[in-house]
């Protein structure tokens, strides 16, 4: 477990937001793969400090829940975007839903405010055999996708579906010289998150060869397109990771 202070936010388009954490322990911090992630605690609205858990293992959870809601913080996994250890700084973008606990704590945060967080490890492995990827997520997806791209050797091609609520979430974002970014945009409240990028992929003309997919979001999109892959495409299972980051009408505990 480690103690951060909130340096900087950073709005980056109607729906997203960066907020740079900084102090010390961000030098203890090992990174092991694209896609690190963190549990990230913060504080609820109208408490005055973060209370964290003490114990660095799988108890922390248990701890955590018998705190009183006074002083328990909120919870929840997220990727880090960019490490930069000798500014003692990291940078966790933020999908912005509505009025949701992290949301809120995202659009009131300030310079100096408290946040912790606890390594939760890593997902992404590309394996010595591929010779394509492919890449599949929504929008609480997308800061992993450009962690990933931004460790994305040149010459693997790499096609990448990236789903957002709103056109207005789409920018310019750079990209290793064999990667293809599809952008798509729900526009429609009435349109189930992941949908559109489940089309696109079955639609998609793949990665020629041996290809390794990592795909991740709303739990059916996960699931779906997964299935699809190893059902209708002949994907084998080992070569496909799917994490189910969310799912709809389901709110994550605390």
């Amino acid at each position: 477990m480690s103690t951060l202070e909130v340096r900087r936010r950073e709005f980056l388009t109607p729906g997203f937001a960066s907020v740079t954490l900084g102090g010390p322990a961000v030098r203890d911090l090992t990174v092991a793969g694209n896609d690190q992630a963190v549990r990230l605690f913060f504080p609820r609205e109208g408490q005055r400090g973060l209370r964290m858990p003490t114990v660095s293992n799988e108890a922390w959870v248990a701890q955590l829940m018998l705190m009183p809601k006074s002083v328990r913080p909120w919870v929840r996994n997220l990727t880090i975007r960019r490490v930069r250890p000798a500014a003692e700084e990291i940078d966790i973008e933020f999908a912005l839903h509505g009025d949701s606990p992290m949301a809120s704590w995202v659009r009131r945060v300030r310079p100096g405010d408290p946040a912790g967080i606890f390594d939760a490890g890593t997902m992404y492995r590309l394996p010595e055999h591929a010779r394509g990827q492919l890449l599949v997520g929504d929008e609480s997806a997308l800061p992993a996708i450009l962690s990933i791209l931004d460790g994305t050797p040149p010459a693997l091609p790499t096609e990448v579906y990236l789903e957002v609520a709103t056109a207005a979430d789409i920018r310019s974002v750079e990209t290793p010289a064999g990667t293809c970014v599809h952008w798509l945009s729900r526009d429609d409240d009435e349109l189930r998150p992941g949908a559109l990028a489940v089309d696109a992929v079955r639609r998609a003309t793949l990665p020629s060869g041996r290809f390794y997919t990592w795909v991740a979001g709303e739990s059916r999109l996960a699931t779906t397109v997964r299935r699809h892959l190893v059902n209708d495409r002949g994907v084998p299972k080992r070569d496909i990771v799917f994490i189910g980051y969310w799912r709809l009408g389901r709110s994550a505990p605390g």
